[in-house]
């Protein structure tokens, strides 16, 4: 396939989104506004009316957006929201590993009873294409690097096995009922509005604090790191390059940190030097601590044209200052988490 594959153009195109509130679809709603799409975007209800991530967005791009509330886990809801829709974009998910040891079945509703909904949807309403969204944890820890469509899955925790179930629902429709669905696999995303559950905004608001000592977990597993308008464009062309249904593509760099660089990296650009603390409460159970996901862009760019375009530092340096600038809530949630 081509550096520059066809497309086809989502100007005017409706297209929907679940998992809309979080931190990549919230980026992912910004996109395709900004590309001409009619968004109609999913947020999970709640009584507060809280539109997640999607309340941090530009105002002009958020009045933009049809917000529904709902839960993927109805099946009837989401034939009523994937309704005439052009392109489903599939975000919705349990993503926290933690507390996937501690409510496992939740994740089996949501992500794969959930997911199986959307399928379902986008086989009867006839979308011309469904974006079903994978995670680099379906590999586990990697029998080689870097890891490739082909590498084996192996569910390492409660969480990675519900995604890998999801998964392979995907291309059971794909394969059973030729539902149009391409899945993208893209590896630890980061960026402004993530959670700060996220090793990233947890090191950024500790070292924003002026606290005396940064405390992490393993400081020796290897990640590969996407920033998150580069995700969101892998996305935008997941959903418009022609040819591909079927497929799952990875998106990343191609370049491995670990943790404990990815510290001392953060403590240069904040011009802070702190000693690092490991402590056991962050720390995965045993067995289930994936050391090294490193990704082979290979077949995205050759299938999407995709390539990274923000360098490590530049991404890191912008969610430094996104952190600085709401403090508070990064404090609380990082001090609610311990």
């Amino acid at each position: 396939m081509p550096a520059n594959p066809p497309t086809v153009s989502l100007q005017g195109r409706a297209v929907c989104v679940t998992g809309a509130g979080g931190f990549i679809g919230s980026h992912l709603c910004e996109a395709l506004v900004r590309g001409g799409a009619k968004v109609r975007a999913l947020v999970h209800y709640n009584g507060r009316g809280d539109r997640g991530m999607l309340e941090e967005i530009p105002a002009e791009i958020a009045k933009e957006i049809e917000v529904v509330a709902g839960d993927i886990r109805d099946p009837h809801h989401m034939l009523r929201f994937c309704q005439g829709q052009d392109t489903i974009f599939h975000l919705a998910a349990l993503i926290a590993i933690p507390w996937s040891y501690e409510a496992p079945q939740n994740y089996v509703m949501t992500n794969v009873v959930g997911t199986q909904n959307l399928l379902e949807a986008a086989r009867i309403c006839g979308a011309r294409r469904m974006v079903h969204t994978s995670t680099s944890e379906v590999y586990g820890t990697a029998r080689y690097v870097p890891i490739d469509e082909a590498h084996p899955l192996q569910g390492q925790s409660p969480y990675s096995a519900s995604k890998i179930g999801a998964d392979k629902l995907a291309e059971s429709y794909f394969l059973s009922f030729q539902t149009p669905v391409v899945t993208l696999r893209p590896f630890n995303t980061y960026g402004p509005r993530q959670s700060a559950r996220a090793v990233i905004p947890t090191i950024a608001s500790q070292l924003l604090s002026n606290q005396p000592e940064l405390r992490l977990g393993s400081l020796d597993p290897v990640r590969d790191l996407l920033f998150c308008r580069d995700t969101a464009r892998a996305f935008v062309l997941a959903g418009t390059v022609e040819g591909i249904d079927g497929e799952t593509v990875h998106v990343g760099t191609g370049v491995g940190v670990t943790i404990g660089e990815l510290a001392e990296r953060m403590m240069a650009l904040s011009g802070r030097n702190v000693p690092i603390v490991t402590e056991d409460a962050r720390v995965r159970p045993a067995g289930s601590e994936v050391m090294r996901l490193l990704c082979n862009p290979t077949l995205a760019r050759e299938m999407l044209g995709f390539e990274a375009q923000v360098s490590l530092d530049e991404g890191l340096a912008e969610v430094l200052t996104s952190v600085a600038g709401r403090l508070d809530k990064y404090r609380r949630a990082t001090e609610y988490q311990r």
